[in-house]
């Protein structure tokens, strides 16, 4: 079986809908073998792209290792700055240090823990 590669956004989604449901099939009867499909996935694949995280360095994978085998109660500006760190390069985002300890370990720690379990799967 030929595995398909994954979705890098919307287009190749829509893609995947229309050959399912047979669109696709009667679209290049009706319109010949270039109907534009090709340059309208490409569009919005770049228009909604899926997020894709990069990978961890080294450094940050030690960091994070620390940073989830010990036990915490807090979180300091520093540290969240380093982990805001992180998660920005690796997800390609934007987010700043927040007064609310509980919304950033909801949404930073949060994501940085599934990709931190990643690379501890991979390895053992």
């Amino acid at each position: 079986m030929i595995k398909k590669p994954k979705a890098e956004g919307l287009g190749d989604t829509v893609e995947a809908v229309l050959e399912a449901t047979g669109v696709a099939k009667v679209a290049k009867w009706i319109l010949g073998e270039d109907c534009g499909c090709e340059e309208r996935k490409e569009s919005l694949n770049k228009l909604f792209p899926y997020k894709k995280p990069k990978c961890l360095t080294e450094e940050e994978f030690l960091y994070l290792d620390e940073w989830f085998t010990g036990a915490r109660n807090s979180v300091t500006n520093q540290q969240q700055k380093a982990l805001i760190a992180i998660s920005n390069r690796v997800f390609g985002e934007n987010a700043k240090t927040s007064t609310c300890t509980s919304c950033f370990l909801r949404s930073v720690q949060s994501k940085l823990k599934v990709i931190h379990g990643e690379y501890i799967k991979e390895n053992h």
